[in-house]
């Protein structure tokens, strides 16, 4: 497997990113930046987790959110 130096998302799983996520910002605030219902709506990283799955573009969404967390961080 080639390595990926140049990408940040290579090797963490989208559990990670939503646990980091939610650690840093609260579901509140995902749901108001991203309005997806598992964000709103009794959400739970396992809820959150079906649907990011099964739904290309709002993981991306939820991908792009992770960088940014992590470029403020730097």
């Amino acid at each position: 497997m080639a390595s990926q130096p140049n990408n940040p998302l290579h090797g963490v799983k989208l559990e990670q990113i939503l646990m980091e996520l939610q650690a840093h910002y609260g579901w509140e605030y995902m749901g108001y930046t991203i309005n997806i219902r598992c964000f709103t709506h009794d959400p739970s990283i396992k809820s959150s987790l079906k649907f990011l799955r099964r739904t290309p573009w709002a993981r991306t969404k939820v991908e792009q959110m992770y960088l940014q967390m992590l470029e403020k961080n730097n």
